[in-house]
């Protein structure tokens, strides 16, 4: 495998020739996700609790068959028969550093990730490292392994000199490794967090642009010849602040869940007022903040994450499918480099799912149905009963504010999200872990291995529209 740079506009070998990558996200293993798992809450105070209440060997014999069922070579070899020739891996800082022990790396996560490392080169895959939770948190996100929603990074120089310690780290094991493809930064940073508003376009261009080149100049004092990865603020949706100078080998990378890919409306069809069709999906693209920097700038666009939510709306799944085929022919038209999210999940994206009947499905129903009916803060599933009684909460208290004459009312979004997942979710892992508490070490393991490709159903509904475009 050759070493990737960008050229032109485009990413090439050593010798010039054009690469096209394509392929899959690995959500859910180096930084684990409750929608892809099947937990509640953020991953940290998931591990805390079922040390808690399982004792301490028992929980990290229970993630450490998780993580081992969730990704091996099988899955390589799957995605590299399906025509991918990249993968990105999200990657959470706790899997390769503690807290209570700062600069001081984990050898547990450098091995996971070693192995994943050989499978792909084995197989001619390129991996991106994507760092997608940053110590002090980069956004206010449960995929960032946020739990209370606060964002620290851009502020504290004991955060970011951590951040940039652990890239210095990975750089250093494996700038030789002819698999890599590059380092995506950070995933979605976030830094306009205002609790007068959700979504605020406040955004802190001179704070992400200046840890951006922290991090770059300290991988680039050990590797200077593998591409940097850099993604827009407001979750890599707005590019126009983004600083593209400080280094020459770069690709900018946008997430695009477009509305179309999610939710239960048809496709083509109106969504929010406007007509969807695959005219509308290219403009859409075209005009799109990123776009227009990487063009001014002749830089390759890789989109990192896209995909279709089906979660909420299963008998719709085939309207997903169709906006996603043309989401995939506008990216093929222009070019533009991808990863799909997500490869393995539980039922809500996956290109593999598990199978409903396993007993890991079977036994996590009933947390599942609280968390959907309970603990579903964005509204991206049918709402349940929790969800109006919240309502009824925000309107007494908007009601007592207009009384008061403060003339303010709360934003109802970071409302919910800090009520149920800043608390509810996380206090929903208690029962969570109760389902485990008295099973043996091999009953865990039997039921984890749902997660192994062999044990999981192929949804091929999405993997019919990957194939066409791989």
């Amino acid at each position: 495998m050759e070493i990737l740079k960008t050229h032109n506009g485009q990413i090439v070998t050593v010798k010039n020739k054009p690469v096209h990558l394509r392929g899959w996200n690995i959500g859910g293993w180096l930084n684990m996700e409750d929608f892809i798992n099947g937990f509640v809450g953020a991953e940290h105070n998931l591990r805390a609790t079922m040390a808690r209440i399982l004792g301490r060997d028992k929980a990290q014999f229970f993630f450490d068959r998780l993580l081992d069922h969730f990704f091996t070579e099988d899955d390589v070899r799957a995605m590299a028969k399906l025509g991918a020739n990249v993968i990105r891996i999200p990657f959470n800082y706790r899997h390769f550093e503690r807290d209570d022990q700062p600069f001081e790396y984990l050898e547990e996560g450098f091995k996971r990730l070693d192995q994943a490392f050989a499978w792909c080169s084995k197989h001619g895959i390129y991996v991106i490292l994507d760092f997608h939770a940053v110590q002090g948190w980069h956004n206010p996100d449960w995929h960032s392994d946020n739990a209370h929603v606060h964002i620290l990074l851009y502020q504290h120089k004991h955060f970011q000199d951590r951040f940039v310690g652990l890239w210095k780290e990975m750089a250093k094991r494996y700038k030789d490794h002819p698999a890599l493809a590059g380092y995506d930064l950070m995933n979605e940073p976030c830094t306009r967090v205002q609790y007068d508003e959700y979504d605020s376009d406040n955004y802190n261009w001179d704070a992400l642009n200046a840890v951006h080149r922290k991090a770059a100049q300290a991988i680039r004092e050990i590797d200077s010849k593998h591409i940097i990865f850099v993604e827009g603020d407001n979750f890599a949706c707005e590019f126009d602040g983004l600083d593209l100078t400080f280094d020459d080998n770069l690709v900018v990378s946008s997430h695009d869940y477009m509305s179309p890919t999610g939710g239960g409306n048809p496709y083509p069809g109106e969504i929010d007022g406007l007509y969807w069709n695959r005219d509308i999906v290219a403009a859409e693209f075209g005009m799109h903040s990123c776009t227009r920097l990487a063009f001014k700038h002749h830089k390759p666009i890789f989109v990192g994450e896209f995909g279709t939510w089906y979660a909420g709306y299963p008998e719709a799944i085939h309207y997903r499918a169709a906006a996603l085929d043309d989401q995939l022919g506008v990216f093929e038209s222009a070019g533009v480099h991808w990863a799909v999210w997500t490869w393995k999940d539980i039922a809500s994206m996956g290109s593999y799912n598990l199978n409903p009947d396993s007993d890991y499905a079977q036994l996590i129903q009933p947390v599942m149905k609280a968390k959907k009916e309970a603990a579903d803060w964005e509204g991206e599933m049918p709402r349940g009963t929790v969800a109006k009684a919240l309502k009824n909460s925000a309107d007494a208290i908007d009601a007592y504010l207009a009384q008061s004459n403060l003339n303010v009312q709360i934003e109802r979004r970071w409302f919910a999200q800090y009520t149920l997942f800043g608390y509810l979710a996380q206090f929903l892992q208690v029962p969570y872990a109760n389902l485990f508490k008295d099973k043996s070490e091999k009953e865990l393991d039997e039921m984890l291995s749902a997660f192994a490709l062999k044990n999981c159903v192929e949804n091929k509904i999405i993997t019919k529209v990957l194939k066409k475009h791989l």
